[in-house]
C-alpha cells in the first residue's frame, strides 16, 4: 500500500473531540472543561487544575505532531478525564523496523518508574508496538509507505488502564484504518 492520505478511527460519541490542527483548539478545550464543571459542585481550583493539565498535554502533544485530542469524563466529580492523543511520528531518529522500534521505546522508559509492558501486535491497520502502563496505553502503528508511526496515546489517570478501559482502548486502536 502507498502512503495513506488520511486515517479513520472509530471513537465512541461520548468522547469529546478537539482538532489540534486548528487554531481554535484552546477554545474547544475550554468549552469541554467548563461543560464538565457546569452544574456540579466542582471547585474553581480543580477546574483550573484540570484546564492547565489538559492545555499543557495538548501543547506538548502539538509540539510532537499531535493531530487530535479526545476526552471522556468517566467520573462526575470534575476530575481528570480519560483521554486519547493521536500523533504522527515521522521516521527520523526512530527505527523503521518494528522490533527495533519496540526496543527503542523500552530503552527510553525511566528507570524510576515501574516498567511498562512493551509488545508487538498485528492490528487490521498493520503491525504495531503496544506499550501498556498502569494508567496509559500507547499504540504505535506503522504507517504504510514507510513514512512513520501513527501513535494513539490513551490515558486513564483516575480509573487506571485495566479491565473495561483497556478493552475499550484496544477496540478503538483496532478500528484504525487508512484512507488512500
Amino acid at each position: 500500500m502507498s502512503v495513506p492520505r488520511d486515517y479513520r478511527l472509530l471513537v465512541p460519541r461520548e468522547w469529546f473531540r478537539i482538532d489540534l490542527t486548528q487554531d481554535r483548539w484552546r477554545a474547544q478545550l475550554k468549552t469541554f472543561v467548563d461543560h464538565q464543571a457546569e452544574g456540579r459542585h466542582v471547585s474553581a481550583e480543580l477546574t483550573r487544575k484540570v484546564w492547565t493539565t489538559l492545555r499543557n498535554t495538548a501543547e506538548a502533544g502539538r509540539a510532537r505532531g499531535a493531530l487530535e485530542f479526545f476526552l471522556l469524563t468517566v467520573l462526575q466529580d470534575g476530575s481528570m478525564p480519560a483521554s486519547l492523543l493521536v500523533s504522527l511520528m515521522p521516521l527520523g531518529e526512530t527505527p523503521a523496523d518494528l522490533r527495533k522500534y519496540a526496543g527503542w521505546l523500552e530503552a527510553r522508559q525511566p528507570e524510576s518508574r515501574t516498567q511498562d509492558q512493551v509488545s508487538t501486535v498485528n492490528l487490521p491497520a498493520g503491525p504495531a508496538v503496544r506499550v501498556l502502563g498502569a494508567t496509559t496505553l500507547d499504540v504505535h502503528v506503522r504507517m504504510p509507505g514507510g513514512v512513520g508511526y501513527l501513535t494513539l496515546s490513551f490515558s486513564a489517570p483516575v480509573t487506571g488502564m485495566f479491565g473495561p478501559m483497556e478493552r475499550l482502548c484496544d477496540a478503538i486502536a483496532g478500528s484504525l484504518g487508512w484512507v488512500e
